[in-house]
């Protein structure tokens, strides 16, 4: 994903609210690990497509013809070494189950190296991180042909290691929420919440906690109102004081969209606080269903662990189409869990990725409202001012040198830390609008 768009800069300050470490938003341990959860990984090496790329020479074109394989719903490409870009193209055809109609040929998003741990990072660091494209959701298939090209215009050399990862998320009970309508493919962000409500860690490096004993989950975190919030947070009145949180919508939990606990590494890694939302979208297409969300979601949570080697599914939260909330990397939905977005600019931050791809479709009207609602929450709970200013400082993003400092909107798009398209140009356009919302709802 490259891009080119900076946001402006300017700098203010405010001052965080001191919360307990016990928060209880979210702080429910995950379910234990059920042999019953279902998913897997089809990971098949891609061998040279032309007889000239057999010989010494550069290899310029890897792939596989078309084939039979096991059921499989979303897919991606990994190489060896994470450091090494994939100066190139991505192509795959699919074949759907049940009808056996085979896909034109679909492009595979191929600059990701923008998502991930932060360069000095124990994750980064743990020798287990791979190369990937971005997953790209294709529903139901049995069969794959996949082409990877270099680009012309850069280096002849293809990274290595490349292989071809098919991910069967696999089926769960559906969680128990309301199934709201499709949004209509014309459909607009919406320009204002249509009902707004009125109304700390030691500063250093990430931290590490152990997972507490397991409990029984539930599907979803319920929607609180102001004063349950309030409460919630551990906050107390204070005469003439107004707290400036937006109320806790609901939020679908890990256990809910059907995460395979087992798969993630078993402790968390936190940050200081949360000074920062950066907003994604996650190019897996626009091609889901509401009711398939949490499939994409368990999808892009194996092919993040067990594809490209990361300690956990990537974003702390993520947002589908009918304004959904789903808890992303576990360790608690109202704590600085240290999350694997934004490269150079995970500490001190958040990632919120909404599924689809909004290069050029329009984000729904319940996309730009659930990214409002879950943004004045979850930065009402560290002082965060959504119209407001942060400075970050940069771990390395290509786009700004380790060590800088960096001013950012407080609600951010990818784009603004590192040379991506992401969060795509539609949904990037909307922040604004997210950001006013976002506001109202914690009463400014």
């Amino acid at each position: 994903m490259r891009g080119f768009l900076a946001s402006s800069i300017g700098v203010t300050c405010s001052a965080a609210l001191v919360l307990p470490l016990w928060l209880s938003s979210g702080t429910v341990a995950a379910a234990p690990p059920s042999p019953d959860l279902p998913g897997s990984t089809q990971s098949l090496p891609l061998a040279a497509m032309r007889a000239s790329d057999r010989s010494l020479g550069p290899v310029t074109e890897q792939g596989l013809t078309q084939r039979d394989v096991r059921p499989f719903s979303l897919l991606g490409v990994v190489w060896d070494d994470a450091n090494a870009e994939l100066h190139g193209t991505v192509q795959v055809r699919t074949r759907a189950v049940g009808s056996g109609q085979w896909s034109g040929w679909l492009d595979v998003e191929t600059h990701n190296d923008d998502h991930g741990a932060d360069p000095d990072s124990e994750e980064r660091g743990s020798g287990k991180v791979r190369g990937s494209t971005a997953p790209l959701w294709v529903g139901e298939s049995d069969g794959v042909a996949v082409r990877v090209r270099v680009e012309p215009s850069e280096p002849a050399q293809l990274p290595k290691g490349l292989r071809l990862e098919l991910v069967d998320p696999g089926k769960v009970p559906a969680p128990q929420v309301p199934a709201p309508e499709e949004p209509a493919a014309e459909e607009r962000a919406a320009e204002e919440p249509a009902d707004p409500m009125g109304f700390g860690p030691v500063p250093g490096m990430p931290f590490r906690a152990a997972a507490d004993a397991p409990e029984t989950a539930p599907d979803e975190l319920p929607a609180l109102s102001q004063e349950e919030t309030e409460a919630d947070a551990g906050m107390e009145k204070v005469v003439g004081a107004k707290p400036y949180i937006g109320p806790r919508p609901a939020i679908i939990t890990r256990k809910g969209w059907g995460a395979d606990e087992s798969l993630r590494e078993p402790d968390f890694v936190y940050t200081n606080t949360v000074k920062a939302a950066f907003v994604h979208h996650t190019a897996t297409g626009n091609s889901y269903t509401c009711a398939e969300a949490p499939s994409v979601l368990r999808g892009i949570y194996r092919y993040h662990v067990v594809s490209s080697g990361w300690r956990d599914i990537g974003y702390n939260f993520a947002v589908d189409k009918c304004g959904n909330i789903y808890e992303g990397r576990a360790g608690g939905v109202a704590k600085a869990v240290l999350g694997a977005h934004t490269l150079g600019f995970n500490t001190d931050s958040m990632g919120i990725a909404v599924l689809g791809t909004y290069s050029s479709s329009t984000p729904p009207a319940a996309a730009v409202t659930a990214i409002a609602k879950l943004t004045a929450w979850k930065l009402g709970l560290f002082g965060g001012n959504p119209l407001g200013k942060v400075l970050l400082t940069s771990g390395g993003s290509g786009k700004y040198a380790k060590g800088a400092k960096v001013t950012f909107n407080v609600i951010s798009g990818h784009r603004d830390g590192f040379l991506t398209e992401c969060p795509g140009a539609q949904l990037y356009g909307k922040l604004g609008v997210a950001r006013s919302a976002s506001a109202a709802y914690q009463g400014r």
